[in-house]
């Protein structure tokens, strides 16, 4: 048959433009590489994977993304040989423009076309990210019912304590009245505790459109005055994000005390480390989580992320990061990220931490209002 027929056929059929049209529209990055390992195809996902357009990627080696070393061309040999297909998991892509770890490789041959591989890349991050989601909400729900134990069950006792403190206080011999001092700070103390507890509780909180950057901006404004002073801020945002439907308040805390722990990472126990904090905005389709309690699933394509250029988090630590009580400080609670977790999971969003030395991302994946309904999409 003649090119032109062909041309014909594929135009009248559609079939090579439905598959187009499918392929542009997968979540997962996909290429399509010769017998030379030079790229032909590239979708959508593949750009925003290598940091690179595809007028940049299209027909070039693909040693000049990966180095020559990498796991990648030792499968790329294996599909080869056997004519079958074959995943690698675990695998790593860095480079001064794009870093993703835990990265699952599939290559597929093409028979019609000997030499040719199609490779997606799927990244583990998406697994991980719901194991944390649900992570968070068990440990909120715990939290939850520990401060509704305690406000019901402690606070009535601590002010019967207190206050009888205070009247031995006024009333014993003066040795003794360091003891009836010591007795009110310390149910004061206990009170404290409580109260912080009883953020985690389940009352109603309203929620309406929300723009983020507004946000961040009073948070920025809040941190470079007080305990982020004299580091370096940078704002990232893409301009064109629709509102977040969220309460205000909630997202300054989540946003206050994450800047805050980019700070204190920074600067260390001695507080004199310097570095930069940054602030990025961006829009990411493609994750979709329910809500708690609701019986609807939102999608959750805005993302705030806060960068630091701090020393990372201890391997040890980051699975049980947002645990109550868990602290690397020698001051800490142990509460703020317990918090943070319970506050975007209320939102119907998800938290993701990615930590190596150098560079620490607390990414919050949030709800955005939909145009037509003025609620959540």
């Amino acid at each position: 048959m003649s090119a032109p027929v062909c041309e014909r056929v594929r135009k009248v059929t559609g079939t090579e433009t439905d598959s187009e049209l499918v392929l542009e529209n997968l979540p997962a990055p996909v290429v399509l590489v010769d017998g030379r390992d030079r790229i032909r195809v590239v979708n959508h996902a593949a750009e925003n994977f290598f940091a690179r357009s595809r007028t940049l990627i299209r027909g070039r080696s693909l040693k000049e993304l990966v180095p020559a070393d990498h796991p990648l061309f030792l499968l790329l040999e294996h599909v080869r040989s056997s004519g079958g297909g074959m995943a690698e998991h675990g695998v790593m892509f860095t480079s001064p423009r794009f870093h993703h770890e835990g990265v699952t490789v599939l290559g597929t041959p093409v028979p019609e076309r000997p030499g040719q591989v199609v490779l997606s890349f799927s990244s583990e991050k998406a697994a991980r990210t719901l194991d944390r989601h649900l992570a968070f909400r068990s440990a909120a729900r715990s939290v939850s019912g520990m401060a509704e134990l305690l406000a019901h069950e402690v606070k009535n006792p601590l002010s019967g304590i207190r206050g009888a403190a205070q009247l031995l206080e006024a009333s014993v011999p003066p040795e003794d009245r360091e003891l009836a001092v010591l007795i009110r700070d310390e149910a004061d103390r206990i009170r404290a505790l409580v109260e912080r507890m009883e953020m985690f509780g389940e009352k109603p909180v309203g929620r309406r459109p929300v723009n983020i950057h507004k946000v961040l901006e009073h948070v920025r404004l809040l941190a470079e005055k007080g305990f982020a002073r004299g580091l370096t801020i940078t704002e990232r945002y893409d301009p064109s994000l629709p509102p977040v439907w969220g309460n205000r308040d909630e997202l300054i805390q989540v946003l206050l005390n994450l800047i805050k722990n980019a700070a204190e990472a920074i600067r260390g126990e001695g507080g004199q480390g310097e570095g930069e904090i940054t602030l990025l905005t961006a829009y990411r389709p493609g994750l979709r989580l329910a809500v708690p309690g609701s019986g609807r699933k939102h999608h959750l394509p805005l993302v705030v992320t806060v960068r630091d250029t701090g020393p990372g988090i201890p391997e040890a630590v980051r699975p049980h990061l947002f645990e109550p009580f868990l602290t690397t400080k020698v001051s800490g609670s142990g509460l703020g990220l317990a918090l943070a977790g319970k506050i975007i999971n209320d939102h119907g969003g998800v938290i993701e931490v990615e930590s190596r030395s150098g560079c620490t991302e607390f990414s919050l994946h949030l709800p955005v209002v939909s145009e037509d309904t003025g609620r959540p999409a």
